[in-house]
């Protein structure tokens, strides 16, 4: 028993000095591919480059995804001698993101760390990191590699090894980030690590006073005065550039929106604003903001008052009151039988006049062969499925409506949606395009959301050999452009063989126009949405709306009845606001080119 305690405490001891092990940090550094090969001295743990691929393989990989390729032990290390690709490490341990400085205010910058795992680390060869937007199509992955005789003891999975910045995220976003040990083998699952954290919001990051989205009204005054109403507020700081505001107020499911442009020459750090066709007597829940998108708003009560007009009507007012209204419903009868009679006899005259005899309206209209309602067919066992493609070059109002439209049609519809920002954690693991590419695959139907950043094409980036080192994990929309192209090269295939087309749709907002469709999906059919639910509906389960003697009756898919649904109407909300920063966005691009 003493010897047992006695080597408890011996391993408590020691416990800080393993403690000490584990600080040990191994930073990626630099090396010819021809060191790592021979396995020369001082390439003991190296980054690889764009520059080290092209001059391996004769060709360049795709600028977002730096030095990565697909099996990188044999492409570059396996060559010589393939049996040393062919053993499986385990996936690494204690995946850690740590934020570093940068002087950009606008996004952040990370280094991610890790540890290998006991098993197979004799024939570990080297990571990849693989880091992806959640919801986006933003990715980056960098690759370390070990020489090709290495062979690491196990005291070395104590050993923490690092990777390159990761600069330029957008602040208060979401990522996954992979960490892949080298070799990949072809049967093997537990060869990667995944972790999903979130960047620093802008607040967080840099204080709220330097953030427009961050940044709300904090003191705010509401006076009366008779039936006008005033607010007092305090103007944002100069150095955000915000130059207006917006005021929301919600009572008796009515909304009173009001635009605020304060002039900056009277006051700079206040101002005041009226409240217009409030009604007596109602409290009001009001909001106000920044002009700004998705800007955090401060929320605000407004109490109307009743306002006392004159004194009571004289006593000898009630009984003319009383004489007239009997007066009054005597009147209204009369010309309620006189219309009743009018409509009757002009309805007579243009039946005479069609040369319609009224016997036999008399006889249908007593037949009761009116329109029945045809049921949806229930034959398909499972609902169809539907893909919804779309560019999130349009900004973060686009996809909110997007991604509003697929819980309505999810919810409403009958009908299971797949969309990408559902899906992120796939994604990140399989890669934008694998993931979109089995979607269309194994998806019922695909609904492509045109608008106008769809036909945007990025510009290629200029070769500079100093970006190969650190790659920049900026917004591009490659995945979508290059989505809209399988798709289209699908459509064309499909037409050329006389195969079904009705796979394929295309759908617009009502902010986006015609010229927003692809030329690739002009040969499929196209919606405008919201106005054409009822025809989606349609195509997803192949029913037809109207036939002799039938229609369809879908309930809360009309152009009208869907916003009394709560999925409806937020729908219609998102569509209101990805309109207004439309707008603005190419207002300001208009003024850009001035």
């Amino acid at each position: 028993m003493w010897k047992a305690f006695l080597l408890y405490q011996l391993l408590a001891l020691g416990q800080p000095l393993w403690a000490q092990d584990d600080v040990t940090a191994v930073s990626p550094q630099d090396c010819s591919l021809d060191c790592i090969r021979q396995g020369g001295p001082g390439c003991d743990y190296c980054r690889i480059t764009r520059s080290d691929v092209k001059k391996a393989l004769g060709f360049n990989s795709i600028k977002a995804f730096g030095s990565c390729i697909p099996w990188p032990c044999f492409e570059l290390l396996g060559v010589e001698d393939p049996k040393i690709c062919q053993h499986y490490v385990q996936a690494p341990n204690d995946v850690k993101v740590k934020f570093v400085k940068e002087k950009n205010p606008k996004s952040d910058t990370i280094v991610v760390s890790w540890k290998p795992s006991y098993y197979g680390i004799a024939f570990l060869r080297g990571f990849q990191v693989f880091l992806q937007a959640l919801g986006g199509s933003s990715f980056a992955c960098q690759l370390f590699l070990f020489p090709r005789n290495l062979s690491l003891p196990a005291s070395h999975a104590r050993m923490v090894y690092k990777s390159d910045p990761f600069p330029g995220l957008s602040l208060g976003s979401q990522y996954a980030v992979t960490v892949m040990a080298l070799p990949v083998p072809e049967e093997w699952e537990r060869f990667y690590h995944s972790k999903i954290f979130s960047t620093r919001s802008c607040a967080e990051k840099n204080g709220m006073e330097q953030c427009k989205k961050d940044w709300y009204p904090k003191h705010i005054e509401v006076q009366q005065e008779g039936t006008a109403i005033t607010v007092t507020f305090n103007l944002a700081p100069p150095d955000l550039g915000i130059r207006s505001y917006f005021s929301l107020c919600y009572a008796n499911g009515e909304k009173k929106y009001t635009e605020i442009t304060p002039n900056a020459n009277k006051n700079k750090t206040h101002h005041s604003y009226q409240l217009n066709d409030l009604e007596e007597g109602t409290n009001y829940t009001c909001e106000i903001a920044a002009n700004e998108v998705d800007a955090v708003r401060k929320t605000f009560n407004v109490q109307v008052l009743h306002i006392k007009k004159g004194g009571s009507p004289p006593a000898s007012s009630a009984p003319s009151l009383a004489l007239l209204l009997p007066l009054g419903l005597a009147v209204g009868a009369i010309l309620i039988f006189s219309l009743a009679a009018l409509t009757r006899r002009r309805s007579r005259l243009q039946t005479k006049k069609l040369d319609i005899k009224p016997d036999i309206l008399k006889q249908h209209q007593e037949s009761g062969t009116q329109e029945e309602v045809t049921p949806l067919p229930r034959n398909r066992v499972t609902p169809p499925r539907l893909l919804i493609c779309y560019s999130s070059y349009d900004g973060p109002a686009h996809v909110k409506a997007v991604m509003q439209l697929g819980v309505f049609i999810q919810q409403h519809m009958a009908t299971q949606v797949v969309l990408d920002l559902w899906d992120s954690l796939s994604v990140a693991e399989e890669g934008s395009m694998a993931w979109h590419c089995r979607q269309i695959r194994d998806c019922d139907f695909i609904l492509v959301m045109c608008s106008r950043g769809l036909n945007h094409r990025p510009k290629p980036p200029h070769k500079d050999e100093e970006e190969d080192r650190l790659l920049s994990f900026g917004s591009n929309i490659f995945s979508s452009v290059a989505v809209v192209q399988l798709i289209g090269e699908e459509v064309g295939r499909a037409k050329a063989r006389g195969q079904d087309l009705s796979k394929y749709m295309a759908a617009m907002f009502e902010y986006c126009e015609e010229t927003d469709i692809p030329t690739e999906l002009r040969l499929v059919s196209h919606y405008r949405l919201t106005r054409d639910l009822q025809l989606l509906f349609s195509h997803l389960h192949g029913v037809a709306l109207h036939r002799p003697g039938h229609y369809l009756q879908i309930n809360n898919i009309s152009e009208e009845g869907f916003t009394q649904l709560p999925a409806g109407a937020a729908l219609q909300w998102a569509i209101y606001e990805a309109q207004m920063a439309m707008s603005e966005k190419r207002q300001h691009s208009m003024e850009g080119r001035d």
